[in-house]
């Protein structure tokens, strides 16, 4: 089988490495790839967010099934044209990703059909928004309604900062049109899960949990990124969690799709609080999470391609999705300076004895050197019997690998152990 996954990361590394595990798979193309990935698979220079040049390139090589991951190329319909072209995918429709794609769209279908999530409010108006906030309990939420490369959460703990939350998404459009409308909603606390299943728009089957660390430095400081590492699975998602997620959220979210005409094949993201309360969805996405696809897939026993067939088919309900019981733990070594300015173009090396599945996020091919090429650069993925030892063999080999302006978080998983320990 030829194969086309769309995307350049770190998530797409990980999703590549999985496919190819099946002996059916002869040729798997990434668009556009990356240095990295140019290892396990044939790398074209077509962006992820060319859906025409994506449709001309399968059809002119006979693709047999596609994977579209990231989530511009879903919003904007990827998936639609594919299948339009005669070409099978992996992932949501465009009327289906909107679930990610619009915040008021996801937080008004949550309150349509009662799936637990924070009370909010919408605005398209910035003088009304800012009357709002000059009155809304803090700590307070400020999400710009589109993608906004998963930052454009703002948590404000004081009136100041609710006030400039508003104007940098609504006046100064920090994130472009998709600061057109906000969601300002309440702030939820408790543990935070990450939780990606599989589903063919009537069958859900989730992975296991992860554990996110969104700030860019050691114990949760500084700026929010794309997430600086994870573990799975997440201590704090209990078997009783998990069935009380799956009545309550999972299957009430996809019925709710279903009953929308929106019906969501492919992957469907739950992040979740655990609050007080019982647990609440903070945001869906539309697609695997990166890093969090770097720990679930290296703890996959089933065969990727298999499953992602039966959720484009609707045979999910008698496919096996089985995951083993061991941990995995990613660490995320970055380019200094991110997420905001950093430079590139330092070598890579990578040292003797390295154990760990490395997922190439940000780097090129020049003359035979692997170059960063990215703020995140590498996903560092050890798996084994327990987390603590998933985390010091990740640690062991992040050691080992170097270039110039590294920097990583030294704490990833702490907060995992912690809980086992609780």
């Amino acid at each position: 089988m030829k194969l086309m996954v769309i995307g350049s990361g770190g998530r797409e590394h990980a999703v590549i490495r999985k496919l190819k595990e099946n002996p059916d798979v002869e040729t798997i193309y990434a668009l556009p790839g990356n240095g990295g990935i140019a290892v396990d698979a044939v790398c074209v220079d077509i962006g992820a967010k060319d859906v025409d040049g994506a449709v001309r390139f399968a059809k002119e090589k006979g693709v047999d099934f596609a994977i579209v991951t990231p989530d511009d190329p879903l919003v904007l319909g990827m998936v639609d044209a594919l299948e339009a072209a005669g070409v099978p995918c992996f992932g949501p429709a465009k009327n289906a990703a909107i679930i990610e794609g619009s915040k008021v769209f996801s937080k008004d279908l949550m309150k349509k059909y009662g799936v637990p999530t924070a009370s909010y409010e919408v605005f398209d108006d910035a003088a009304a928004a800012l009357a709002y906030v000059q009155t809304a309990p803090l700590p307070t939420v400020v999400k710009a309604d589109g993608l906004a490369l998963g930052k454009g959460v703002l948590i404000a703990q004081t009136r100041e900062e609710a006030v400039q939350a508003v104007k940098s998404i609504m006046e100064e459009k920090k994130f472009g049109a998709s600061g057109d409308q906000i969601v300002v909603e309440e702030f939820l606390t408790g543990p935070e899960v990450s939780v990606l299943a599989f589903t063919d728009g009537k069958t859900v089957k989730p992975m296991v949990s992860s554990m996110d660390h969104k700030r860019a430095h050691d114990n949760d400081e500084g700026l929010n990124t794309g997430g600086m590492g994870t573990v799975a699975p997440n201590p704090y998602y209990t078997n009783d969690v998990a069935d009380q997620c799956m009545e309550t959220i999972f299957k009430p979210t996809i019925a709710a799709m279903a009953a929308e005409g929106r019906p969501f094949k492919g992957c469907l993201y739950f992040g979740l609080m655990l609050t007080p309360d019982g647990p609440k969805v903070i945001e869906y996405n539309c697609r695997f999470g990166d890093p969090e696809t770097q720990v679930v897939l290296p703890l996959m026993e089933s065969d990727l391609l298999t499953v992602m067939m039966a959720c484009r088919n609707g045979t999910l309900a008698e496919t096996e999705v089985r995951f083993s019981d061991k941990h995995a733990c990613c660490v995320i070594m970055a380019s200094e300076g991110y997420p905001e300015s950093y430079e590139k173009g330092y070598e890579i090396t990578f040292g003797e004895g390295i154990k760990a599945q490395v997922f190439v996020a940000g780097a090129k091919q020049v003359d035979g050197k692997l170059l960063t090429n990215g703020g995140r650069v590498l996903g560092v993925t050890a798996v084994a019997e327990s987390l603590p030892k998933a985390i010091d063999a990740a640690y062991t080999d992040v050691e080992k690998i170097r270039f110039g302006n590294a920097f990583y978080r030294h704490d990833i998983g702490q907060r995992a152990l912690k809980a086992l320990e609780g």
